[in-house]
């Protein structure tokens, strides 16, 4: 698979709320980094920690949000993917995620958006 093929089976693994398919696709050494500050930022190591210290607590933060790809850059080891991200009572705004991929699977995961904003919204 290519950087971004690998990258766009994680979001429909995602998507479809498919964890043990979105663990499969990264690398047991990757870090996530959420680079907010807000009760999800921070850096993960492993997607055991991501999915506990994150995905788990979405919902929780911001009830109904779902990230929508706007556009997607790659290349063979990097993928970047703009997207909308949107939650109940009208929350909207831009994120950027920028992966890395290694060995068929992700590497690492920045993921850079407005905290100020989501900060003022979160719920936990």
């Amino acid at each position: 698979m290519t950087a971004e093929e690998v990258v766009m089976s994680a979001y429909q693994a995602f998507g479809a709320g498919d964890m043990e398919a979105l663990a499969k696709l990264n690398h047991p050494e990757c870090t996530y980094t959420f680079h907010a500050e807000h009760a999800l930022g921070g850096t993960y190591h492993g997607f055991p920690a991501f999915l506990e210290g994150v995905l788990s607590k979405l919902n929780d933060a911001w009830p109904g949000f779902v990230p929508a790809i706007d556009k997607v850059v790659a290349n063979e080891t990097d993928v970047v993917v703009f997207c909308t991200c949107t939650a109940d009572g009208g929350l909207s705004g831009k994120t950027v995620h920028h992966f890395v991929v290694k060995d068929d699977m992700q590497y690492s995961f920045d993921i850079y958006w407005d905290g100020e904003y989501w900060a003022k919204h979160c719920r936990i």
